[in-house]
Order: structure tokens, then C-alpha cells, then sequence
């Protein structure tokens, strides 16, 4: 079995990369949520928001059926309650960081302790309620701050290599979701026929997923072209060039695994290489016309099945 470091590393990154990933999804919700548009537009955004963190039934069990911005925010920056919350995740980060405080640098542990420590404070001050775009911009830089640090100071052992892998099967299941739910939200079928709601919320829908995965340059600088719903989707499902996309997770995940394989791990090693592989060679126009939605659910699934089976092969203790 791995050593207890990788193990909290593992996990430590996992909810780091979550926390930066909610930040993300609710600012750009929240920007967006200030534009011009309809009732209807808005609530599509609130409620994309949970379904995506698979999160409709508990916020439902807490505030009832009625979806309102205050409460989708609360929900999910400071609710402890809820497991996927910016709070929670970031008290979890801290506490896996804890757990193996003596075999992290300095510079790692205190990155972490002191964004927890942040947090409390920033959430009793009500810096959050008078800014929110301000709040989720310090989470995200909090992120960037421990990964960098990570990646700057920590010795480049399994635990190093574990550290990474988290971070990456985070991510591609966050991008995935963020896709297959935001491409759901446009009642049309991306050729044509949509309908009024489609054309008022176009642009600043297609925009508003790229801003959330920090793609809308780098969109512009690929494809120097109008926002199309069929390249948002090759962009981050198949450019390995692009940093949050499904292939380029896929192959930080299969490069750190291929580091610390070992026999017992090798037919995961076969499942990522086998997805990383699936990407590689795909098509965005086949994908498109065999279904999306089928696809990225698949994907789900199969990067899910990924991580359950690191947790068994190398992370869950024996008996």
C-alpha cells in the first residue's frame, strides 16, 4: 500500500482543485446573472449550477423547490453541510494537509493552513456578501498559490506524483460536468432551430463556459473565429494544448500513473492509457453526431471507475 502522505496528497489536491472549481462555475454565474436578460435565462443558470455538483436534492431538502441566487450561493460557498461547498472542500484540504503536516514542506503547509485561516475570517467579515466576483477570485488564486507551491517545493516522489494525479481526475470530472450540463441548457441542437431563448442567451453562454475554464483568449487565439458551440466542445474534450481539457487531464493523469505503476495497478494503467487513447484519436464531428451528452456521460463514468480503482489499487488500506 502507498505511504499515508500520498495518500492525504491525494485527497489534499482533490479538494483544492474542487474548491477552485465551484469558484469558477458560480463567478462566471454570477457575472452572468448581471447581464440583461430574462427570469427564465437566470433561473437556467442557478439550476445548472447544482445539477452539475449533483447537488438539486440537497439544496431541494434544505430550502425547498424554490432556486434563488442568495440561496444557490450560500449553499455552496459556506454551507458545511454540503460536502462539495468552497467551505468544506477547503476545510478538507486543510485537514489531509494536517494529517501529514510533518512531512510536508513548510511552504505547502502553511499555504494551506493559511488559506483555511483566510476563509474563516472573509466569511465572518461578509467580504463575500459585498463582492462575491472578489471571493471567488481569491479562491482561485489560493489554488493556483498551493499548486505552485506544490509543484515548487515538494520533492518529486510518489507522494509528489499522487498529489498531481488528484488534481487531474478533479478536474476532467469537473469539465465534463461543466460541459454536459451547460451544452443541456441550450434548448437546441447546436445546427440550427433554436428558439428565442437560445438567440438572447448565445453569446454569453458560450462565452460564460470558456471564462469558467479560463478558455475565452485562448479560444479566441486557436480559432480566431466567432464562439461556435461545436468548437467550445473540441476545445476542452479533445486540445491537449488546453489546460483544463478532458484530453489534457487525461494525460497528466496517465503520465504520474505510469510513474508509480506498479503489477498490481497494471490493468489501470491499461483503462487510463485506453481513455487517454479514446480522446486522443477522437473527432469532435463524431462525437457530436453520435451525442454529447452520451459521451460525456460515458466519460463520467470511465474517470470515476479511474479514480475508484487508484483509491483500491494504491490508497484504500488492506482489509
Amino acid at each position: 500500500m502507498l505511504s499515508r502522505t500520498a495518500d492525504h496528497l491525494f485527497w489534499m489536491s482533490r479538494y483544492t482543485e474542487r474548491a477552485e472549481n465551484t469558484a469558477r462555475m458560480l463567478d462566471v454565474n454570477y457575472q452572468t446573472s448581471l447581464l440583461p436578460q430574462s427570469a427564465a435565462v437566470a433561473q437556467v443558470g442557478w439550476e445548472g449550477l447544482l445539477v452539475i455538483s449533483e447537488l438539486m436534492p440537497a439544496y431541494n431538502k434544505k430550502y425547498g423547490q424554490e432556486i434563488t441566487p442568495r440561496n444557490v450561493l450560500d449553499f455552496m460557498v459556506r454551507d458545511e453541510s454540503n460536502p462539495s461547498s468552497i467551505a468544506t472542500c477547503l476545510k478538507a484540504a486543510r485537514e489531509n494537509a494536517r494529517a501529514v503536516r510533518g512531512a510536508l514542506t513548510t511552504e505547502l503547509w502553511e499555504t494551506q493552513n493559511q488559506t483555511w485561516l483566510e476563509l474563516g475570517r472573509m466569511l465572518k467579515s461578509k467580504n463575500f456578501e459585498r463582492d462575491p466576483s472578489e471571493f471567488f477570485e481569491w479562491v482561485k488564486f489560493r489554488s493556483h498559490l498551493s499548486r505552485g507551491v506544490a509543484i515548487g517545493t515538494m520533492l518529486q516522489d510518489e507522494a509528489f506524483h499522487f498529489y498531481r494525479m488528484g488534481t487531474f481526475l478533479e478536474r476532467a470530472d469537473n469539465t465534463a460536468r461543466l460541459l454536459d450540463v451547460k451544452f443541456h441548457a441550450v434548448h437546441s441542437d447546436f445546427f440550427g432551430n433554436a428558439s428565442e431563448l437560445d438567440q438572447e442567451y448565445d453569446f454569453y453562454h458560450w462565452s460564460a463556459i470558456l471564462r469558467s475554464v479560463s478558455g475565452f483568449e485562448v479560444y479566441r487565439k486557436v480559432y480566431r473565429d466567432v464562439i461556435s458551440p461545436e468548437r467550445v466542445a473540441e476545445l476542452l474534450i479533445l486540445r491537449a494544448d488546453m489546460p483544463r481539457s478532458l484530453a489534457a487531464s487525461l494525460n497528466e493523469v496517465v503520465n504520474n500513473l505510469a510513474v508509480v505503476s506498479n503489477d498490481l495497478s497494471a490493468e489501470t494503467l491499461r483503462r487510463a492509457g485506453k481513455l487517454k487513447a479514446d480522446l486522443q484519436y477522437a473527432r469532435i464531428d463524431e462525437i457530436l453526431a453520435t451525442g454529447l451528452h452520451a459521451f460525456l456521460t460515458q466519460f463520467l463514468d470511465r474517470v470515476n471507475e479511474l479514480g475508484g480503482r487508484i483509491s483500491k489499487d494504491f490508497l484504500v488500506p488492506a482489509g
